[in-house]
């Protein structure tokens, strides 16, 4: 057997643990750092890595799983057995970078975001982010950081198509500029499904469902479990209501942009693990029902000074926004074309933006808790933003949010007086309809340079060769509503 200390058979080569290159960062005026060596080089990281390597020894865990999230939100990876922990720490695992895309190649048959033969980028376990599986303690998990390979223009270089990596630096630039830490919670709509019937299998009502009690003790099971599992992996779940028919939407805390990110796509994974045990499916599918109400994921948005709202009115106190509110709400109504694509990032996504009066927002505006708008300002207070929906990536939907909230807080921009009426009927003054297509939505993005710098370079780059060809697909798509409105057509 290999010492956990040395490789193993058929390991790839392990990178030296310093790597400099032209993309480094000259410090203090010495040799210059790459990105990589400075996470390795972070003061206490070793003594972490030991801390760790005795905390997955104590808990009796054998195999690891080390995580990166893609363009669209998934987790891939590699599973790796416990005893190399150390060596992963130090030296990385390799992937090639197509995963970032989900190695998935266009209509023509051409690899997205990568060559065949592109360099193998470096994945670093992000050391914070070790927890045990509930569902089967010999299993730990790491989310990780990606760089680049040794062999590219860039050696260690953080990887800029790693949508983790991006937010995580796009906090710290925002934190550190603005002296303001973001903080949000999301609402995790979804829906549980039986194979075969698109109800769930329960006994749904024709009156409306929601917040039924009935319904939710059909679905204790489901909401033990996820719960307790969720809680286990560290998130405080907070609450929890039955939306519509099979739909549940179960909460955690808010925290820091970052955090919140990672709890939404742990709470991914559990949701699932739960539908392979229970045998439901675990859908993410903004509109899986045509004229029920849909998987929304909203996001609810406040800036934080010194452990305190910075948006709250102190003179006026309710839900009243301050200045630093305003401005941070007119940033959103700004750039909400344009982020649309990110927050509503698939082609299903539209059917729920089409769908008015289910909730779902159909122009860019804003109101003291009025649920027919883009942003609703709520209790807190805070911004509740509602166009994203379960499909969405918590890294990319943060970070465009982020950089939309910086743009009106730094240009001092104003949102205009709140809608007082139902907006599915029409405006209290002007509002621009939101984008009705993803095709129309990733035009749109790309014509937002505020929302596009949160996307920088490749990642912008795959982002949109990845839903360009998802939108292509779509409209080659022959569905069961083609077949019904035009095969007997014409007699």
């Amino acid at each position: 057997m290999p010492s956990p200390a040395g490789p193993a058979a058929g390991a790839s080569v392990p990178l030296a643990p310093i790597v400099r290159g032209a993309s480094s960062r000259n410090v203090g005026g010495s040799m210059p750092v790459s990105d990589l060596e400075e996470q390795l080089n972070q003061q206490g990281r070793s003594a972490k890595v030991e801390e760790v390597a005795k905390e997955i020894e104590r808990l009796g865990v054998k195999y690891l799983y080390f995580h990166i999230v893609s363009i669209t939100g998934r987790v891939l990876g590699k599973v790796v057995p416990a005893a190399h922990f150390r060596r992963i720490a130090e030296d990385g695992t390799r992937m090639h970078p197509a995963a970032i895309a989900d190695v998935s190649a266009t209509r023509a048959g051409r690899l997205i975001g990568a060559d065949p033969d592109s360099a193998e980028m470096v994945v670093m376990p992000d050391l914070t982010s070790f927890r045990v599986l509930p569902w089967d303690p010999e299993y730990g998990r790491f989310f990780c950081f990606a760089y680049e390979s040794s062999l590219s223009d860039r050696p260690g270089a953080a990887l800029e198509q790693d949508p983790r990596g991006n937010l995580k630096r796009q906090v710290e630039t925002f934190q550190r500029d603005l002296g303001l830490e973001p903080m949000s919670g999301c609402e995790p709509e979804m829906s549980w499904f039986r194979p075969g019937d698109e109800t769930g299998g329960l006994k749904v009502d024709a009156w409306a469902p929601g917040y039924h009690i009935g319904h939710l003790e059909e679905m204790r099971e489901v909401v033990k479990r996820v719960m307790g599992y969720a809680q286990a992996m560290g998130l405080d779940m907070i609450q929890g209501d039955y939306e519509d028919f099979a739909q549940l939407e179960l909460n955690f805390a808010f925290g820091n942009f970052f955090d919140t990110a990672d709890r939404l796509t742990t709470y991914r994974q559990v949701c699932a693990q739960v539908a392979r045990e229970t045998g439901f499916i675990a859908s993410f599918m903004p509109k899986p029902i045509a004229g029920r109400w849909a998987n929304g994921c909203h996001h609810n948005l406040s800036l934080w000074r010194d452990g305190k709202n910075a948006f709250a009115d102190e003179a006026k106190k309710g839900i009243h926004l301050n200045e630093l509110g305003k401005q941070a709400l007119a940033g959103l109504l700004e750039h909400d074309r344009g982020m649309t694509a990110v927050l509503a990032s698939t082609a299903n996504s539209y059917a729920r933006l089409w769908d008015v009066g289910a909730f779902a927002p159909s122009t860019s505006s804003w109101g003291y808790d009025n649920k027919t708008c883009s942003v609703r300002v709520t209790g807190g207070p805070r911004l509740e933003h509602k166009t994203a929906d379960a499909s969405v990536n918590p890294y990319l939907s943060h970070a465009v949010i982020l950089h939309a909230m910086r743009d009106g807080i730094e240009r001092k921009l104003d949102p205009g007086a709140p809608q007082q009426v139902n907006v599915y009927e029409g405006t209290d003054g002007e509002a621009r309809l939101l984008p009705k297509t993803l095709a129309d939505a990733l035009d749109l993005l790309s014509q937002d340079k505020v929302v596009r710098e949160a996307l920088p370079g490749k990642l912008y780059e795959i982002f949109d060769a990845c839903k360009r060809n998802e939108w292509e697909l779509m409209m080659a798509a022959v569905t069961d509503w083609h077949r019904e409105m035009y095969l007997n057509a014409i007699p």
